[in-house]
């Protein structure tokens, strides 16, 4: 049975609350989860210490026991200290497309026929 530490979404709609779980990894987002670690409250401010609250020692327990944390309890865990997380980059994404790049030189080749014209 492979673990996993992931969200478990609360709150009404546009309010969301997540409880901090580990569960089965097969188990639905919100259904059954073995023990609560922790929650988050995405709501309040990044500056507030209730905004993420960790149950430090369990989740030490079950990450020894082979826990896999998600993404985003793993940053969580990561700024507690208790794993590492490494940067992600995704170098693909801030490059532009076919059409930009098509935009880009048929704006340059205006901008040198509007200057050899004004010559």
């Amino acid at each position: 049975m492979s673990l996993k530490i992931r969200l478990a979404r609360g709150g009404s709609k546009k309010r969301p609350y997540y409880q901090i779980v580990v569960a089965d990894a097969r188990s639905p987002r919100d259904g059954r989860f073995i023990e609560k670690l922790g929650s988050w409250n995405p709501m309040l401010g990044k500056d507030n210490e209730k905004r993420v609250e960790l149950n430090v020692d369990r989740i030490k327990h079950w990450l020894g026991n082979g826990a896999q944390p998600t993404d985003r309890v793993l940053r969580f865990l990561d700024q507690a200290g208790l794993a590492k997380r490494e940067a992600k980059s995704n170098l693909e994404k801030g490059k532009p497309g076919k059409k930009a790049i098509e935009r880009a030189a048929e704006k340059a080749q205006k901008a040198e026929e509007a200057a050899a014209a004004a010559e």
